[in-house]
């Protein structure tokens, strides 16, 4: 008998947002089985759809937050390439993050910060940015989000980040 190889799926676009207000950096909180995942909210980019406009459509979902409520628009900040293998599967999981940052005024931060309506949802947190920078976060920005205000300023293109893999992440 013979065994082709599969081909490899194509690299999906993953969006998600650094939402920041007062030092503080809002967080998907979900508990998994090997510990807690820390998530930048944000979802796949659809095909034809461009990464903005996926953005505005992740955030609206997820957190009810519109993008048109803002003073300033969201920016492209990090790039960071993904291939891991995940819990229970065998083929490499493969993503492409790009990563906004956003600054939100008072009025949005407390409406984002409500508990969600639905029990089944993951909740959403608020953390000091220092401590969010030490945890597991998805994706693995950690690192760099003190520099979230500084990166692609003075050219304009977001920093390529080190890739996730299997000797830089473990999912949980």
């Amino acid at each position: 008998m013979t065994t082709t190889a599969r081909a490899p799926d194509p690299v999906r676009t993953r969006v998600c947002a650094a939402l920041l207000h007062d030092d503080r950096l809002a967080l998907i909180r979900r508990d998994r089985p090997d510990g807690v995942q820390h998530s930048l909210p944000g979802g796949l980019v659809e095909p034809g759809e461009d990464p903005a406009t996926a953005l505005r459509r992740e955030l609206l979902e997820e957190l009810g937050l519109d993008l048109d409520d803002l003073p300033t628009r969201p920016r492209l900040r990090f790039a960071q390439d993904q291939a891991t293998s995940r819990p229970g599967e065998t083929a490499l999981f493969c993503r492409r993050h790009l990563v906004f940052t956003a600054r939100l005024p008072d009025h949005l931060h407390h409406a984002v910060a409500a508990e969600p309506d639905d029990p089944g949802r993951a909740p959403m947190v608020w953390l000091p940015l220092a401590e969010a920078a030490g945890l597991h976060l998805y994706p693995a920005v950690g690192p760099v989000l003190d520099q979230a205000d500084r990166c692609a300023a003075a050219t304009g293109t977001p920093l390529l980040l080190a890739p996730m893999n299997a000797t830089s992440y473990r999912w949980r």
